[in-house]
């Protein structure tokens, strides 16, 4: 098919800063899958030596995963995605825990993965808390204290925000919720590669990671499910993952998922010093050359490879939309949502009026970035959005 002339870059330089949408395979990830989608194909759970072999390598990948959270194996499952992850966490424990309760706390700059999770168990007759945050997309660890109810049995709160950034209190959340015995999950898919995921420090529960978050093949997540924390299978069938999410196992895609976040964790101090370091540049570039231009998320706690903004005037997609013609790929908020008109529900509960909101953009750097993308970017975007403002101010004259 010949690509519409319209949407085609003018210019042949990519510049890519959506990593929080994806991030590209690792070489070294891709090398370490091979043999599982050629030689080594045999079903994990058969008794020939090629299908021990394929159990051999998840058994392995399991217990990587397990140390770098520092939990034993048997908690840890693999699963397709991070928001098959989440969605295991949030019904399944309520679903296990629903003689005892049916009220959960969630806040509300959850993923979708979770919001519609707790919409979905509201149909069946359990009640949800969605907490407020304040300005900066922050929850405050004594309004989880105070929703707490006798019959409350799920805590779950994000580890950053996928679309501004922010690094919620995790610790001082986990005190609370160990106090009052309430299971806690945490969505921790855009920190897989960029935060310390210790279980045991956080003080979590249940957490949830996916692999194409930090340079692992995208279909391969993982859910840690403490010892002790009734949670019900999603999916059901055979016997794998010790009974608790059936279906023959994406041999290739555990080990790449294992491999890629072994690298993550290992290079994570270098890889967010040179993230950080660009970010600020951008930040500082774009907020000191376009008037009208605010920075959402907290100022520091926050990924530091996330830069977030409201632009007064324009549109986000009007501003995604040129920026792709420049050769320059970026996002309006989450990807989830990103063909969508609605203004983000994350920006709205942080306070922004809708035509704010409808102004995001969202730049996420990656490993592979340098400071010749950063200039692009701060090269075109004051025209552009100066440009923008002219044609959609002339468009409301209309």
């Amino acid at each position: 098919m010949t690509p519409n002339p319209e949407t085609r870059p003018i210019v042949e330089t990519l510049t890519y800063l959506d990593h929080a949408a994806t991030t590209p395979l690792d070489p070294r990830v891709t090398a370490a899958m091979e043999p599982y989608w050629s030689t080594v194909y045999g079903n994990p759970s058969s008794m020939y030596q090629l299908a021990r072999e394929a159990r051999r390598a998840i058994d392995t990948a399991r217990d990587e995963v397990a140390g770098l959270l520092g939990a034993r194996a048997a908690e840890i499952i693999f699963t397709s995605s991070g928001s098959e992850s989440d969605n295991f966490a949030v019904k399944g424990v309520a679903f296990a825990q629903r003689d005892h309760g049916r009220h959960i706390i969630t806040s509300q700059v959850e993923h979708h993965a979770v919001l519609h999770a707790t919409e979905f168990l509201e149909q069946l007759g359990f009640e949800v808390t969605y907490l407020p945050v304040d300005q900066f997309g922050m929850v405050d660890p004594d309004a989880v204290a105070r929703a707490i109810r006798d019959d409350t049995i799920l805590i779950s709160i994000m580890y950053a925000n996928n679309e501004v950034g922010t690094i919620q209190p995790i610790e001082e959340i986990a005190k609370v919720t160990r106090a009052r015995g309430v299971p806690f999950h945490v969505d921790a898919v855009q920190a897989g590669g960029a935060l310390d995921l210790s279980v045991d420090r956080l003080g979590v529960d249940l957490l949830s990671l996916s692999g194409h978050k930090f340079y692992g093949p995208k279909g391969t997540g993982a859910l840690y499910i403490r010892r002790g924390t009734s949670c019900w299978p999603l999916i059901h069938g055979g016997g794998q993952e010790r009974g608790r999410r059936a279906g023959t196992e994406n041999v290739a895609g555990i080990v790449g998922f294992a491999t890629a976040l072994k690298l993550a964790q290992s290079e994570r101090n270098a890889n967010n010093q040179h993230s950080q370091r660009l970010r600020d540049r951008l930040i500082a570039g774009i907020l000191g050359s376009i008037p009208g231009v605010r920075l959402t998320g907290h100022p520091d706690r926050r990924l530091c490879n996330n830069a977030s903004f409201v632009f007064e005037g324009v549109s986000g997609e009007s501003l995604l939309l040129a920026l792709d013609r420049r050769g320059i790929m970026a996002s309006t908020g989450s990807a989830c949502t990103s063909g969508s008109l609605e203004p983000s529900h994350v920006l709205l509960a942080m306070g922004y009026p809708p035509r704010l909101a409808a102004g995001s953009l969202r730049l996420t750097l990656g490993k592979d970035n340098s400071d010749a993308d950063v200039d692009r970017v701060l090269d075109v975007m004051p025209g552009l959005v100066e440009q923008l403002r002219r044609i959609e101010a002339e468009a409301r004259l209309v």
